[in-house]
C-alpha cells in the first residue's frame, strides 16, 4: 500500500494511543479521607496558642500527606505560623529580661548607695529591705 500524499512512499505505521497515567501514590477510594488532613486542621488551630506542640504535628501531617501524595495547606501554614510566633516570643522574652535586668540593676545601685531604709529619688519611692 503507498501514501497517497507521497506516492511510491509507505504510509508510517499508526500511531500507538497515548500510555495511561500512572496511578496516584495513594489509592484511595473516591471521597476517603486525605492522611494527615485533620492532624494539619489541629496543628493550625494550636499553632496560634501552643507553637512548639502546633509544629510538631504540623510537620508529622504534611508528612503523611505528602506520603499519600497529597497537599496538606493547613500543616504548611500551622508549620510557618508556629515557628514565627516562637521566633517572636524568643524576642520578646530577651527584650522583657533585659529590661528587668536593667531596672534590677538600678534598684540594687540606689541601695547600695543609700543603704537599708525607705529612700525617695527623684519622686520614686525605694524600699531597700
Amino acid at each position: 500500500m503507498t501514501d497517497p500524499l507521497n506516492p511510491g512512499q509507505t504510509p508510517p505505521p499508526p500511531q500507538q494511543p497515548y500510555a495511561a497515567a500512572p496511578p496516584p501514590a495513594y489509592n484511595a477510594p473516591a471521597g476517603a479521607p486525605v492522611p494527615g488532613k485533620t492532624l494539619g486542621i489541629v496543628a493550625f488551630i494550636l499553632s496560634f496558642f501552643v507553637q512548639l506542640v502546633a509544629l510538631i504535628l504540623g510537620i508529622v501531617a504534611l508528612v503523611q500527606s505528602r506520603k499519600a501524595g497529597h497537599k496538606n495547606g493547613f500543616a504548611l501554614a500551622a508549620i510557618i505560623i508556629s515557628a514565627v510566633l516562637i521566633v517572636l516570643g524568643i524576642i520578646i522574652a530577651i527584650i522583657v529580661f533585659a529590661t528587668l535586668g536593667s531596672v534590677a540593676g538600678y534598684l540594687i545601685e540606689i541601695c547600695n548607695q543609700y543603704g537599708p531604709g525607705e529612700h525617695v529619688v527623684d519622686g520614686v519611692t525605694y524600699n531597700c529591705g
